[in-house]
C-alpha cells in the first residue's frame, strides 16, 4: 500500500461535519478497491504496530498529550478483536481499555459523561473506549424510554424527548470533546461499518462454535431487529459530532484484517500530526550523564 494512496484512502473515511450522509450510499462495509492483499496487509500491520509502539514511547516521554480512541459499532463488528490486535505491540502499562455497558443506578445518578471522565487517559497514556458516551445518542435514541431513567429536569415522559433534545446532546458532546482537545487529549473516533448480512453470519458462527457461545446474548439478537433505527441514529450522529479536532472515521468492517489495518493507519496518522519527539537534553545534563558513565565503567 503506497503511503500517499493510503493517506488519501484514510482521508476519504472521514465524516464531513454537518453534511447529511447515508451509510448505505456513501460508505462501504467491504471495500472491493482494497489497495493491498490480505497477506501483504497483515505484514504491513505488524510493521505499523511496531511504529505505533515507538510513538507510544514518545507520547509517554513527551508527557503533554494523551490519546483517546473511541470505538462504536453494531454488535459483532469486531471491537474486541480490534483492541486485541491493535494494542498487541504496545506497552500495556500505558494503555487503558474501558468497556461501557448499561449504566448502573449509581452511574445514572450522575450526568452521562461522569463515568467516561473517570476513564480518560492521563498525559502520556492511550485510552480506548469500547463503546462510549455516544451510547447516549444511539441506544437511548433507539430506546428513548431509557432516558427517563436519568431523571432529568423537564423530562417527565417520552413526549418531552424531542428532536431538539437530541441536538442539544450533540452540542453537549461537542463541547465536552472540545474541552478535552484544548487540554491535550487527541480524540480518534472510529465507527466500524458492518453489513447486516455479515452480522448475521457472525451471530450464526457464535452459535455454532461452542467456544464462542458466550459472545452472543439474546439481547444482541433482539437489538438486531432495530437495525434500521440504529443506522438512522448513526447517520444523524456522525456528521453532527464530527469536527477537525475530533473527526469520525467510518471503517469498512466486513473484513476484519482490513479493518484492523485501517485503524492502525488512522491512529498512526493522528499520532504523526503531533510531531512528537523525545525530550531534548541540555549540554549540562549531557555532561552529567557522561560523568555517570565514567563512574559505571570504573566499577
Amino acid at each position: 500500500m503506497m503511503r500517499t494512496s493510503a493517506a488519501k484512502y484514510l482521508e476519504a473515511l472521514v465524516v464531513p461535519a454537518g453534511k447529511k450522509i447515508s451509510l448505505a450510499r456513501d460508505y462501504t462495509t467491504d471495500d472491493e478497491r482494497k489497495l493491498i492483499s490480505r497477506e501483504a496487509g497483515e505484514e504491513l500491520l505488524q510493521e505499523g504496530l511496531a511504529h505505533l509502539a515507538e510513538m507510544q514511547d514518545k507520547l509517554y516521554a513527551h508527557d503533554q498529550y494523551s490519546v483517546l480512541v473511541v470505538l462504536q459499532a453494531m454488535d459483532a463488528a469486531g471491537k474486541d478483536g480490534i483492541i486485541k490486535h491493535v494494542i498487541s505491540g504496545l506497552n500495556p502499562v500505558g494503555v487503558k481499555v474501558s468497556s461501557f455497558k448499561a449504566p448502573t443506578a449509581h452511574e445514572l445518578d450522575h450526568d452521562y459523561f461522569w463515568r467516561h471522565c473517570l476513564a480518560l487517559p492521563a498525559r502520556g497514556e492511550i485510552g480506548i473506549f469500547n463503546r462510549s458516551h455516544y451510547e447516549n445518542v444511539l441506544v437511548t435514541r433507539v430506546h428513548p424510554e431509557l432516558v427517563l431513567k436519568e431523571n432529568l429536569p423537564g423530562i417527565d415522559g417520552l413526549e418531552d424527548i424531542t428532536h431538539e433534545f437530541w441536538h442539544k446532546r450533540y452540542e453537549q458532546i461537542n463541547r465536552f470533546e472540545k474541552n478535552l482537545a484544548e487540554n491535550g487529549v487527541v480524540i480518534i473516533k472510529i465507527f466500524l461499518h458492518l453489513s447486516k448480512d455479515e452480522q448475521k453470519k457472525r451471530f450464526l458462527d457464535r452459535i455454532d462454535d461452542p467456544a464462542k457461545n458466550w459472545k452472543l446474548s439474546p439481547f444482541d439478537a433482539r437489538e438486531r431487529k432495530f437495525w434500521d433505527d440504529y443506522q438512522r441514529a448513526y447517520e444523524e450522529m456522525l456528521p453532527a459530532t464530527s469536527c477537525d479536532s475530533a473527526p469520525w472515521f467510518v471503517v469498512p468492517a466486513d473484513d476484519k484484517w482490513f479493518a484492523r489495518l485501517c485503524i492502525a493507519g488512522i491512529i498512526t496518522r493522528q499520532f504523526e500530526q503531533l510531531n512528537l519527539e523525545y525530550p531534548s537534553v541540555s549540554d549540562e545534563q549531557r555532561a552529567v550523564l557522561q560523568d555517570v558513565k565514567k563512574e559505571l565503567l570504573a566499577e
